[in-house]
């Protein structure tokens, strides 16, 4: 009689193989992938482009820019260490204190606007009327639009033959100097600055309206609150958090000011550059073959400082509130 043994054997070693083929089986029968053998370093692999990017174009740019504010390097010359010569020579800098002072104004300036108009402009457009999709789109096409089309439209329109102009002399008013006077440009630039910006807090905004219970506003109403009384007790407090996140926004990207100022008052930043912002003396100074880099790079980090220093002021005022 032939014996099983072999038959077993041959069995035993095919299951063998199979094991070593083919994938391993969970409980429920289905296979289990063998990337749970990577599952430590899959992740990393993924977010690897992306950090890459931001270390190459974000981390790598801010170290080198902290870096050279303690040195003396230009354009074509690597530069030497200094330590705090460049901070020191800031703080006998007029042009570095009017760039200060210009910014600081045109925050104040922009903020309080993009906090509160851009809040007007999604109650206005918050109802679902016909055609309404229509001024949504309006309101916000602005936003899409190239600031330097923008500046360039706003700098025809203000200039001493533009239609702003042309309409002030047809009515007798005369000729405004929006681009020629100080203040007036720069107030100017805050306009370009708000008119852009209210289409994307609009949006902002109607997110946060939508999650507003109607019941408070019905609830107002029967108490006999009206429209004006139904914003300040209903609406304000219900988005305050939103306002909070948009005057954040906006004072950082209002102190950081370039492109309008820039289109519309010059290179120079405007008669004797008394309407320079700091980013606009940080491109001033720090280009050219003969930039001075290491200094640029100063003003760099003062005002990366001060806007750091301005979020955390929001912050703060935030959580008091809320406690």
């Amino acid at each position: 009689m032939t014996s099983p043994l072999p038959t077993v054997k041959t069995a035993a070693k095919t299951s063998a193989n199979a094991d070593v083929t083919s994938p391993a089986k969970s409980s429920g029968g289905r296979p289990v992938s063998r990337v749970r053998r990577h599952l430590p370093t899959s992740p990393w692999l993924f977010a690897a482009p992306g950090l890459l990017v931001v270390a190459v174009f974000i981390l790598y740019p801010f170290v080198s820019t902290v870096v050279n504010s303690f040195t003396d390097r230009r354009t074509l010359v690597p530069g030497e260490f200094v330590g705090l010569a460049n901070f020191r020579e800031l703080l006998h800098d007029d042009m570095f204190w009017t760039g200060l002072r210009n910014s600081v104004l045109y925050m104040v300036g922009v903020v309080p606007a993009l906090v509160l108009l851009p809040l007007l402009l999604a109650l206005l457009v918050q109802k679902n009327i016909p055609g309404i999709t229509f001024f949504r789109s309006a309101f916000y096409t602005p936003v899409v639009a190239s600031i330097v089309v923008v500046g360039l439209i706003w700098v025809w329109m203000l200039d001493e033959r533009g239609l702003v102009n042309s309409v002030l002399e047809a009515v007798g008013i005369g000729t405004v100097g929006f681009l020629s006077d100080q203040w007036l440009l720069l107030l100017s630039a805050m306009a370009v600055t708000v008119w852009k910006g209210l289409g994307y807090y609009m949006i902002i905004y109607l997110a946060a309206l939508a999650n507003v219970p109607r019941e408070l506003h019905e609830a107002a109403s029967v108490d006999g609150a009206g429209a004006v009384r139904r914003f300040f007790t209903v609406t304000v407090p219900a988005v305050r958090s939103t306002m909070v996140l948009v005057a954040a926004l906006s004072s950082v990207a209002a102190f950081k000011v370039f492109s309008e100022v820039y289109l519309m008052a010059g290179p120079n930043g405007g008669p004797a550059g008394e309407d320079t912002t700091l980013v606009m003396l940080v491109q001033r100074t720090g280009t050219g073959l003969t930039g001075r880099v290491g200094y640029a790079s100063a003003i760099s980090v003062v005002v990366f400082v001060v806007t750091v220093a301005l979020m955390l002021l929001v912050l703060r005022a935030d959580r008091k509130e809320d406690a």
